[in-house]
């Protein structure tokens, strides 16, 4: 099924939601750190949302055909978690590294989607490769958001520079289009061969969300019927970012005053339409 391109005001509109969503990660960062709890977490990202910027948490309640409802405003994967970590008594402590995926929707029903890898405290080196090799995973993807190009495109560059640095791409999750419909088509996969998949044109808005494993790519899921953990309990990492297809390249829409800025890896490979901070 294809996706379809939004609108000039859906694209405004995402812009707002996408901004506000990269804004509660600027939030929620000094708050990061040994002893506070994922939970505690959770509670000061909802009361943002809720109270500062007038949106609600996404994730919270929702539910789709065979899952729980999901009972956080955030998902705190740490460790060897992957996705979907569900945030509660877990205390953070030095070494850990944590991924937290935040989706506020707006009073216009857009869903700004993104999240980020926060290193605590002292991490290891394993732990802060891993990071940034998925991070550079994530840019060289959407190096490659442009008008003709295809998303065996994004998949294959992610894929090609994961496994080159003898790590592993979770195959059973995928990026997604995303809209006033927090999850609809394209699916967005991490893997892939470059010229296949549907093509790319302007006004289409999808996550780049590449799931890196240390170790081996399967998985395990939690008797909670959410959280997804590594199979071989290595570790685990990932960043997200929400784009648009441009008339010449890419805007990054995830952007805000503390987003991290695209890695050096990258800057000679994004056309100069791309839309990012310098």
């Amino acid at each position: 099924m294809a996706s379809t391109p939004k609108t000039l005001e859906e694209i405004e509109g995402m812009r707002i939601a996408c901004r506000l969503g990269s804004e509660v990660l600027d939030y929620i960062t000094p708050f990061v750190k040994p002893g506070v709890t994922t939970g505690e977490l959770d509670r000061l990202a909802k009361d943002y949302m809720i109270n500062v910027q007038g949106t609600v948490p996404a994730t919270l309640n929702y539910a789709p055909p065979g899952y729980p409802p999901f009972p956080g405003s955030i998902c705190a994967s740490v460790n060897d978690v992957i996705c979907h970590g569900i945030p509660g008594d877990r205390v953070l402590k030095s070494g850990d590294a944590l991924n937290i995926d935040i989706t506020p929707i707006t009073k216009e029903g857009f869903h700004g989607d993104n999240s980020r890898m926060f290193l605590v405290g002292e991490p290891s080196i394993l732990a802060r490769r891993l990071s940034e090799v998925t991070f550079e995973c994530m840019w060289l993807g959407i190096a490659k958001v442009k008008p003709g190009n295809r998303l065996g495109d994004i998949g294959h560059a992610i894929q090609q520079h994961a496994e080159k640095h003898g790590y592993s791409v979770v195959r059973e999750f995928c990026g997604h289009g995303v809209g006033r419909v927090f999850h609809e088509e394209p699916q967005v996969l991490h893997y892939g061969r470059p010229g296949t998949g549907e093509e790319l044109v302007p006004g289409m808005i999808f996550t780049i969300e590449p799931m890196i494993n240390a170790g081996r790519r399967e998985i395990r899921e939690m008797p909670d019927g959410w959280t997804i953990k590594t199979k071989d309990r290595s570790l685990s990492a990932q960043w997200e970012h929400t784009v648009l297809v441009t008339e010449t390249g890419v805007e990054v829409l995830t952007m805000s005053a503390g987003s991290p800025p695209p890695p050096a890896i990258v800057l000679p490979l994004l056309d100069q339409g791309a839309a990012v901070p310098a």
